[in-house]
């Protein structure tokens, strides 16, 4: 049995506010799930969110208030919350005076966002990060499935499904393909989609699973895939928050050309031989980026 856990970066709408669309699955075999659960655990433990979600965009953001309170660095954890806390109050005050009430809510989900890492320093949440991705990277029994549409190239008029189902559809049929590859006739593995718990797409993903189970998918017939997607609460699963590290690494070295961690997880790309299999850049013909440089369909 896989399980392969499934998030998202970037948003479907066309335009929308990101040029690319990656929907991504980690999928690792049961029997080394609790391994890398503890993994996870360890490290956020190390920086202190232990019973914290990991929200990589959010993280990596820049926090300016930390550089308007003095010796930041010096403080302990507990006087950084103080002090970060304290600012971020009566900057809402402000806010709320100023009777800007779209900035003010802004501002204030911005803080509810971040809440979780602020006695953490910008290079010490870079650090977190980057200690996830590196952890990923020597899963060697992992494997990661992905598809990042470049919504520039993706017409809505001859794809009537909408960038969010082929995206699903193409990650579906590339666990399909895995799953055959690694199946013999006396051992045939199956695998079940674990995605983060939200009720539109608990909906739209379920109704899609029973009619690829009924008529296949464009690529593939489903024979190893058991049930619909579980959907889960990604607060309390580690690895669907290792699906949304991924999923955020990948777009981000698509839209502006980060490396260090996406050079970590896309080593768990599924492979044949030289060619990347799992992953696939839905974008033009002569693109340059490592993923279509190595692809096969």
């Amino acid at each position: 049995m896989y399980l392969c856990y499934i998030d998202e970066s970037g948003v479907p709408s066309i335009p929308g506010n990101s040029s690319h669309f990656v929907l991504a699955g980690i999928s690792v075999p049961i029997w080394h799930w609790k391994n890398c659960d503890k993994e996870i655990a360890r490290i956020k433990k190390r920086y202190g969110i232990e019973h914290e979600e990991i929200h990589t965009a959010w993280i990596l953001r820049p926090y300016l208030e930390q550089r308007k309170i003095n010796n930041f660095q010096g403080l302990s954890y507990e006087d950084r919350r103080r002090e970060v806390a304290r600012y971020r109050t009566a900057d809402l005050l402000k806010l709320q005076r100023a009777g800007n009430p779209r900035h003010y809510k802004q501002t204030k989900k911005n803080y509810a966002k971040t809440n979780a890492y602020i006695h953490l320093a910008y290079e010490e949440r870079k650090a977190l990060i980057h200690d996830l991705a590196l952890i990923v990277s020597n899963w060697r029994s992992a494997r990661l499935f992905a598809e990042c549409i470049d919504k520039v190239h993706f017409d809505p008029q001859r794809n009537t499904e909408g960038v969010d189902v082929q995206a699903f559809e193409q990650l579906v049929s590339r666990f399909e393909h895995y799953l055959t590859a690694t199946s013999s006739d006396a051992n045939k593995c199956y695998g079940l989609l674990i995605h983060d718990n939200n009720d539109t797409i608990a909906k739209k993903h379920t109704k899609l699973m029973k009619d690829f189970y009924s008529r296949g998918t464009l690529w593939t017939n489903l024979a190893h895939l058991i049930e619909t997607p579980l959907f889960v609460d990604s607060q309390l699963t580690g690895m669907v928050q290792i699906a949304d590290l991924c999923s955020y690494a990948i777009r981000r070295y698509l839209e502006k050309n980060e490396h260090e961690l996406f050079d970590l997880v896309f080593k768990r790309a599924d492979r044949r031989g030289r060619y990347t299999v799992g992953v696939r850049h839905f974008t033009e013909p002569n693109c340059s980026c490592r993923i279509c440089q190595t692809h096969s369909s």
